[in-house]
């Protein structure tokens, strides 16, 4: 793609001006303590929860993996994002209260507080490995892949640019200051994107605007609309030159009823770097408006994502790997002073994604490895510090990782597939450890241990064409939740002294939260019922 020279100014303008303001609140920040640092003082209100939920959310994975979907199977990869919205109700209603009234500040904290240390301290490996070599890595690299293509900087290059970028608002200033970039970055990859998608449209109806785009579209391309797919009906090829189906992705009724609730479940509510924004909220009430506010955004970001794809497989794009889709539509219809504001919606999308990671990284491994191990007098001083370092440390692991990640056929299928790994045994233990007391620390224990395992052996005796990784992801979660049942009832007959004493009041919910979750429950029937 030919940037402009005012492409170029408005691009790197927005780059100098986010690392100049992350500096700036970074030396302002006075976290003297770990919740100043970690939890932002625990005073988020919920705009800002709802914002930086987003954006931590909307990374490169999303703009660049799921244009590239959206290419080849259409809009049912949006399933992602529609069932996200339901998944955020459901946790800000029963999940969120829990965690609030333990007081954690991370996800192993609380599974310490049920089961014990050693069951913790797995969970914290986990996440570890997750954040840093899969989530970390794959943005760094997905971000990279795009200023190649769009800017012609090398793929090394560009993952030491994003690293620089990322580590200017997310090391030493805290979450405070990462949700307080956010909220910017929001901002500009939304904007950007709706402009971006507006612009192709447009150019799609011949210049008869956004609408008459989008209905034409759908008239031209009504295969890319369905959003449950069964086995054999959508067929694309892949990067390799292979054709496959597309209900291997995204197989039938499992989006609505299967493994997607595992994914998403495990994403929005137990997921430490999207779960530490409800952590830092003002209280209950506060967090769960600002996750239904994330919720009702969740409806409209397919446009942003998905249907830049789409119209660039209708119009026969020239595209030799998914990952480039959105790079093609920038070139094809933004005009020159234009495409710097669209890429820099990109590039603040990998950003405030990246910051969220390394914070909650050094979260978990600062407050669930380093006290605990290695210093357990460590003074609030020394645990900010060390948070600091090990930011620092993340991030260049995923600098020399990310190069390795260039033959990947769908980024974000590559992402939902080994996070897939961790997620269900991880579900397990914290739904049974919240809702049974019976569950027991070995029992839990034994989950954390059998979990990668049992994956990795139903990925290698059911090949993908055979059994689909969200059907894998569904089996491993009711075998993982018969062995904790299984073993707790053998163990302690179904009694463990560390339940949790849940109340009816913690599950009330305002007004305001009820009305959200009305609309957002309507308008996914809506949208399921008319392009089934």
């Amino acid at each position: 793609m030919n940037f402009s020279t005012l492409d170029f100014i408005v691009f790197g303008g927005y780059i100098v001006l986010m690392i100049l303001i992350g500096v700036w609140y970074s030396y302002r920040s006075k976290d003297e303590s770990a919740a100043d640092y970690f939890l932002a003082g625990k005073a988020l209100p919920w705009w800002a929860i709802g914002g930086s939920l987003i954006a931590s959310n909307i990374s490169a994975e999303q703009f660049i993996g799921m244009s590239g979907s959206g290419f080849k199977m259409g809009l049912a990869i949006a399933t992602y994002e529609f069932m996200a919205a339901a998944t955020l109700l459901l946790v800000a209603w029963l999940i969120m209260p829990v965690f609030l009234r333990t007081g954690i500040y991370t996800m192993p904290q609380f599974v310490e507080k049920r089961f014990g240390k050693s069951v913790r301290t797995g969970l914290a490996i986990f996440w570890l490995m997750l954040f840093i070599f899969i989530n970390i890595t794959s943005v760094l690299y997905l971000g990279a892949l795009t200023m190649q293509t769009t800017l012609g900087i090398s793929i090394l290059w560009g993952v030491l640019g994003l690293a620089l970028y990322s580590a200017s608002f997310s090391i030493f200033g805290g979450l405070r200051t990462v949700v307080r970039t956010d909220l910017i970055q929001v901002v500009v990859l939304i904007v950007g994107g709706l402009f971006t998608t507006y612009l192709a449209l447009n150019a799609f109806s011949g210049g008869e605007g956004f609408l008459k785009g989008l209905s034409l579209l759908m008239e031209k391309a009504p295969e890319k609309f369905n959003m449950i797919l069964f086995k054999g009906e959508v067929n694309y090829m892949t990067d390799s030159g292979e054709m496959k189906d597309a209900w291997i992705d995204l197989p039938g009724l499992s989006v609505l009823i299967g493994g997607m609730w595992i994914a998403n479940l495990y994403y929005w509510g137990n997921n430490q770097y999207i779960i530490q924004r409800a952590l830092a909220a003002k209280d209950i009430g506060e967090a769960r408006k600002g996750m239904a506010f994330a919720a009702v955004m969740k409806l409209f970001l397919p446009l942003i994502v998905v249907i830049p794809g789409i119209v660039a497989a209708s119009m026969n794009a020239p595209i030799e790997k998914g990952d480039q889709v959105y790079s093609w539509v920038l070139s094809e219809f933004i005009a020159d002073g234009f495409k710097g504001i669209c890429f820099a919606a990109v590039i603040a999308a990998v950003g405030s994604s990246i910051s969220s990671m390394v914070n909650s990284a050094s979260t978990i491994f600062t407050l669930d490895l380093y006290k605990p191990y290695m210093n357990t007098e460590a003074s609030e001083e020394q645990l900010v510090r060390v948070g600091k370092i090990f930011a620092g440390v993340a991030l260049l692991i995923g600098v020399c990782i990310a190069p390795f990640l260039a033959n990947l056929d769908q980024a974000f299928q590559f992402i939902q597939k080994y996070t897939g790994y961790f997620s269900p045994g991880i579900l397990v233990i914290f739904l049974f450890g919240m809702f049974w007391k019976g569950a027991t620390s070995r029992a839990a224990l034994a989950v954390v241990l059998l979990s990668l395992p049992l994956s990795l052996g139903l990925d290698v005796s059911f090949p993908d064409t055979q059994l689909p990784f969200l059907d894998k992801m569904g089996i491993s979660f009711l075998i993982l939740s018969a062995c904790i049942i299984g073993i707790s009832y053998v163990e302690s007959k179904g009694s463990d002294e560390k339940g949790i004493e849940l109340e009816r009041d913690w599950f009330k919910t305002s007004p305001t939260f009820k009305i959200a979750s009305i609309v957002v429950i309507a308008l996914l029937a809506a949208i399921y019922g008319l392009m089934w």
